[in-house]
């Protein structure tokens, strides 16, 4: 697996760089991801992709909706997806954050890992959305980016749930006989050392 522009460009930030949510980068028209989530237990959470300053480039659109997930389902993923996030970014000594009921922002690569998560668990069960957490932490970050990009060059829309690669995710992170336990110990070994500042 071949590392792309975008996926060498996270690195290590400047002192100068400031950031806000998770690892978002503060600046103006900056390229982060939004995590919309109501208040209460109802309603949907809304994840979409805010290009910044790159909205019209190249026929690119200002914002795109990634995916759209119930509230109970979201509840059952986002401390997966929190604490995965904050070990992260307190290995690069940024700032951890949590989930709160508004709009929370995302760094452009971590949300991307947050779309295939949020991506297989859209259909599944209470008991396959276990399954699925637990084989999205044994991913390693490049894996996740890779997932992401093969979804979403077929079906990264919210309205595309059930197709292409969308329908695969939720196939192979839902299959609970396939967790082993001695892959899972192996997996967890086998993880790489300051592959980039998000990685693990």
């Amino acid at each position: 697996m071949t590392n792309t522009r975008e996926e060498a460009e996270v690195s290590k930030p400047s002192s100068l760089t400031k950031s806000i949510g998770f690892g978002a980068s503060a600046e103006f028209g900056a390229h982060v991801f939004k995590v919309n989530i109501p208040a209460g237990r109802a309603g949907d959470v809304i994840v979409t992709e805010d290009y910044g300053f790159l909205a019209g480039v190249d026929g690119t659109p200002e914002f795109e909706t990634r995916v759209i997930l119930p509230r109970s389902k979201w509840g059952k993923i986002a401390d997966t997806a929190r604490k995965d996030f904050n070990s992260r970014l307190r290995a690069t000594k940024a700032s951890p954050s949590s989930w709160k009921p508004s709009i929370n922002l995302v760094d452009r690569m971590l949300g991307k890992e947050l779309c295939v998560l949020m991506w297989a668990s859209e259909p599944a069960s209470d008991i396959q959305i276990e399954a699925i957490c637990l084989k999205w932490t044994l991913l390693r970050p490049e894996e996740r980016w890779w997932l992401y990009s093969m979804t979403a060059a077929q079906g990264g829309l919210a309205e595309d749930r059930d197709r292409g690669w969308r329908k695969a995710l939720y196939c192979a992170f839902s299959d609970i006989d396939m967790v082993e336990p001695n892959r899972v110990r192996l997996a967890k070994i086998d993880q790489p050392e300051n592959f980039s500042l998000f990685s693990q």
